[in-house]
C-alpha cells in the first residue's frame, strides 16, 4: 500500500503505561520483549504507525473521530494471570484467565473536538500468558507481545471477532501491523 505521510499527519499518543515487574519472571527474556515489559517508548511509537496505517486505510474499520484524530489517549498494563483473570471475572463475568483484555471507550455516538485529545480505552496483556503463548506457538516473545497489542489495539477501534468472517479479517491486519514496525 502506498501512502502519502507528512509531518503534520504525525499523531501524537499518550499512553498511561503500567509495566511488568520483571524481576518477578523464572524466564530469561530477550532485550527486544524486556524493553516492551519496561519502557513505554516503543510502545508509543509502534501504536502511534499502527493507528496512522489504520487512519489512511480508507477500507478498514476506524470511527471517525479517532480518523481524523491528531492526539490519542489509551493506557496499556501489562500484568499477570491472576489479576487479568479478575480483571475478566469483575468485567465479563468470565472465571478463566486470558491473554488480553480491551476496554474501549469510545463508540459510534461519540463525536469529539478536532482539537481535543481523543481517549481511546485500556488494553490489559497477561505477560505469562504471552510467554507461554509464544513458546506454544514456536514464536519470539517479542512479536507475542505485540500481537496481543494489535488485537487490543483493534478492539478499542471497534473491531470484533464474533464470526469465523470478521476473526479472519481481524487476523490479517494483525499481521499487517505487526510487519509495520514503527514506520509507515
Amino acid at each position: 500500500m502506498e501512502s502519502h505521510l507528512t509531518s503534520k499527519s504525525k499523531i501524537d499518543i499518550d499512553l498511561s503505561f503500567i509495566p511488568y515487574p520483571v524481576q518477578t519472571l523464572d524466564v530469561s527474556v530477550e532485550k527486544e520483549p524486556l524493553e516492551l515489559m519496561k519502557n513505554s517508548s516503543p510502545w508509543i511509537n509502534e501504536i502511534s504507525s499502527w493507528i496512522r496505517f489504520i487512519q489512511v486505510n480508507a477500507t478498514l474499520k476506524c470511527p471517525r473521530v479517532v480518523r481524523n484524530a491528531t492526539q490519542l489517549s489509551l493506557g496499556l498494563e501489562l500484568t499477570n494471570d491472576e489479576k487479568i483473570l479478575d480483571l475478566n471475572y469483575a468485567w465479563l463475568g468470565q472465571s478463566k484467565s486470558t491473554d488480553v483484555l480491551s476496554f474501549p471507550i469510545l463508540d459510534e455516538t461519540f463525536f469529539g473536538v478536532n482539537d481535543e485529545c481523543i481517549e481511546l480505552g485500556d488494553i490489559v496483556i497477561s505477560v505469562p500468558t504471552a510467554i507461554r503463548q509464544a513458546k506454544d506457538n514456536n514464536a519470539e516473545l517479542f512479536r507475542e507481545l505485540r500481537w496481543l497489542a494489535t488485537h487490543g489495539l483493534l478492539h478499542l477501534l471497534g473491531w470484533d471477532h464474533s464470526d469465523e468472517e470478521s476473526l479472519n479479517s481481524m487476523l490479517l491486519i494483525q499481521d499487517q501491523l505487526l510487519n509495520i514496525r514503527g514506520i509507515v
